[in-house]
């Protein structure tokens, strides 16, 4: 009889889901699984790091267990389509040790049909357009869902047929490009604040959109809310609509609605005044800011600089603290699905692991597209041996380092040294503070990546033209910045309130 056994199913169903690559770290009898894959035609990428591959189970939203070796194939169907057609997000599946080297008849295994897309309640989408309709302060938020959904092309349609202003979540930049003149992102906070309507497209509301909640939102504001799971629906705000549906399939249902009606949001309305007076206010903080050369640099001049040398679609993948809010910012994204960020859950030390991800698929569809990795010091120490796994792989990886050493904040190294003189280092330090100048670029180039150091605007701009420019190796650019340098002014301070 023809046998399999678990390894083998595990990998056969996962390249029956058009899975191509598998990134682990093998032990026994994991390194059976990782063979099979290989023997079924699925490249296996071996990490350094559990953190870059385990960090699904942080925020998987689908897990299970099968309970025998029949059920593998099945169970590993869901999984991938869940996160296909879902939710985008990590889903975990946990089979038991024991059934990797066990054995089953392949008769006895089956799987699940596809899921269809599913459209809203045509009733509800009528509501949604005249909520819309009566709205002073209208505003659509894009999100991640939109992106994985494939939404961009009616989305597009729909806020430019419509007129109405937008703003991307982190990972829902690049669905309409960041510089599409309907794009309100450099006013968000003034957005929603002031926002009557919000049209939330595959968007949760939790503390990246501060809950829905006053003071960051209208505290009378109406929620129309579009998302394909039903679980979603009404967490933290009760929405004033459900849409409940496929992202693309239901903003197509509303496309149809203003279409067929022949509406449009004014382009002269007071509202869209406000925004772009703030949008121009904010402008003009920030290239204040980034028009800086004094050294040591600051995050506004260093970001100002990278993106004008960023190719247009090139997959940016960021993480930090200050590092990534104020890269969302200026970091434009044009393309859908070309960001990956610290997530949901701000997950530190995914970011070298999404990047591997990322230029293991360009290269093997030879795309020609740069995979760049912007990481704040402390953000890069949580899997910053992955750089061997560049290296081993010759992975081209281009990965900037964003130094202040430190967590949100650092001291210079005058400054260390005087900390040195006042006693042990284990109680004067901040707590915050790393170790000064560290040479992050002499780790990749001990793997026989390109290392380099950067202080000005003139190696960075050096240094980041030569790393692109080189696709046989990965590149760490380690840009020293003013330890003290901090975002600029905000209306709101931070969720959890510092006392210090």
């Amino acid at each position: 009889m023809d046998e399999v056994t678990g390894a083998q199913l595990i990998a056969e169903s996962l390249k029956a889901q058009k899975v191509d690559y598998m990134f682990g770290i093998v032990g026994v009898p994991i390194i059976e699984v990782a063979m099979a894959a290989q023997a079924a035609g699925i490249r296996y990428v071996g990490m350094r790091n559990e953190q870059a591959v385990e960090a699904c189970r942080l925020y998987s939203k689908f897990s299970a267990r099968p309970s025998s070796l029949e059920a593998i194939p099945s169970v590993i169907e869901k999984a991938v389509r869940t996160s296909i057609y879902g939710r985008p997000g990590a889903c975990y599946v946990d089979i038991a040790g024991d059934m990797v080297n066990a054995k089953v008849e392949r008769s006895k295994v089956s799987c699940c049909p596809p899921p269809p897309v599913s459209l809203a309640d045509q009733g509800s989408v009528t509501e949604a357009i005249s909520v819309l309709k009566a709205a002073k302060t209208p505003l659509v938020i894009i999100g991640k869902g939109a992106a994985y959904g494939r939404a961009e092309a009616v989305l597009r349609e729909l806020i430019e047929m419509s007129g109405l202003p937008f703003l991307p979540t982190p990972m829902g930049k690049g669905v309409l490009p960041d510089d599409h003149a309907n794009c309100v992102a450099a006013a968000r906070s003034r957005a929603l604040l002031q926002a009557d309507v919000i049209l939330l497209f595959g968007a949760r509301l939790n503390w990246m959109l501060h809950f829905g909640l006053s003071p960051r939102f209208n505290p009378n504001v109406k929620i129309i809310q579009v998302d394909l799971c039903a679980e979603e629906m009404g967490n933290n705000m009760r929405p004033a609509v459900a849409l409940l549906g496929d992202i693309s399939a239901v903003a197509t249902q509303l496309l149809l609605c203003v279409r067929r009606d022949g509406w449009k949001y004014p382009s002269n309305a007071e509202w869209w005044s406000t925004l772009k007076s703030k949008i121009a206010a904010n402008a003009k903080i920030s290239k204040a800011l980034a028009l800086q050369s004094t050294v040591p640099l600051n995050y506004y001049t260093v970001f100002h600089h990278i993106s004008q040398l960023l190719p247009h679609d090139c997959i940016i993948v960021s993480e930090g603290a200050n590092t990534m809010d104020i890269g969302r910012t200026m970091l434009n994204n044009y393309l859908p699905r070309h960001r990956l960020d610290a997530g949901t859950f701000g997950t530190m030390g995914v970011g070298l692991g999404f990047a591997i991800a990322a230029a293991a698929v360009e290269a093997s569809q030879n795309t020609g597209r740069r995979v760049v990795c912007v990481e704040g010091d402390s953000a890069f120490g949580f899997s910053g041996m992955e750089v061997e796994t560049m290296c081993r792989y010759s992975l081209p990886v281009v990965v900037i380092v964003v130094n202040n050493n430190g967590i949100y904040s650092g001291v210079d190294s005058e400054t260390w040294k005087a900390m040195k003189q006042m006693g042990e280092l284990t109680s004067v330090a901040p707590p915050v503070s790393l170790l000064p100048d560290a040479r992050y670029d002499e780790v990749m180039k001990a793997f026989g990546g390109r290392g380099l150091l950067v202080r000005t605007v003139e190696e960075l701009r050096s240094a980041l033209q030569l790393s692109l420019s080189d696709w046989e190796r990965p590149s760490l650019i380690n840009v020293l910045i003013d330890p003290s340098s901090d975002r600029k002014q905000q209306e709101f301070p931070w969720l959890t309130r510092s006392n210090l």
